[in-house]
């Protein structure tokens, strides 16, 4: 059986796609900083999948995951390596960049961008031959936001990475790709969504019109787990958005403060 680690895969697009690949015939393993939810919903897949405590900042606990997940493999008669990982950690603060807290511009680097490139780091060294390593960037890769600087900026650096890896790995016919989604209703984003105006200007600003779901980007992460020929692609998710403008998430928290 392929083995496949979801890493922020407790909820939003981490669960989803784990819930995919688990349809797919992998045996996943969800990792999550939250162990507790990560468990939880393990128990919802039932076996053979399991779950992990991870924090991606942290680079030793990111080894055990790998280390742990590869030994589980061999002794369950599964296979010795890495099929597939999914790297979906993240989170986004939002401020002005005169305003920001240089501390809270390096937790989002840290998380979103650093952590990356530490799970990166372990999923290259354990992903056996033709494997595949999936991370979750943003439409803020390409598209910037007014309050964001920290997340566009950690997203930007992402899209990068993941072509260097794919540079460094394709030797072992490991393929590097990232899904870029637009806005997508998961609870990262459920604050900016309470904001009124938030969704709607991004609906207007996309031409398919709506809003994403944590199933769409499930199913690109599964395209690109089968996408044998592609590596060093950041696919951009949004329903035509990139093409238009991103909404003014911070104007829009401004008069709602003044409301």
């Amino acid at each position: 059986m392929k083995t496949a680690i979801v890493v922020g895969g407790a909820s939003g697009i981490g669960w989803a796609s784990a819930r995919a690949l688990a349809a797919d015939g992998y045996r996943v393993v969800i990792a999550d900083r939250n162990a507790e939810g990560a468990a939880a919903r393990a128990a919802e897949l039932g076996d053979p999948h399991t779950a992990a405590g991870v924090d991606v900042v942290d680079e030793g606990s990111v080894a055990t995951l790998f280390d742990q997940v590869a030994a589980s493999g061999a002794s369950e008669a599964t296979g010795d390596g890495i099929d597939v990982v999914v790297s979906c950690a993240g989170f986004s603060n939002i401020g002005l960049i005169v305003d920001l807290a240089v501390e809270d511009f390096r937790a989002v680097v840290d998380v979103c961008l650093t952590g990356a490139f530490i799970v990166a780091k372990y999923a290259g060294r354990r992903l056996r031959e033709g494997g595949s390593l999936i991370s979750i960037s943003s439409l803020n890769a390409r598209q910037p936001a007014i309050g964001m600087s920290a997340y566009c900026a950690a997203k930007a650096g992402l899209s990068m990475l993941t072509q260097v890896a794919a540079l460094e790995l394709a030797p072992r016919g490991i393929r590097v790709n990232a899904v870029a989604p637009g806005f997508v209703h998961t609870p990262l984003t459920e604050g900016a969504a309470l904001v009124p105006g938030v969704v709607e200007e991004y609906v207007e600003n996309t031409p398919l019109g709506r809003a994403g779901t944590p199933e769409d980007i499930a199913e690109a992460v599964v395209f690109l787990t089968k996408s044998s020929w592609l590596t060093g692609e950041v696919l951009d998710l949004n329903g035509g958005s990139h093409m238009l403008r991103y909404p003014d998430v911070i104007g829009h928290i401004m008069k709602l403060a003044q409301a």
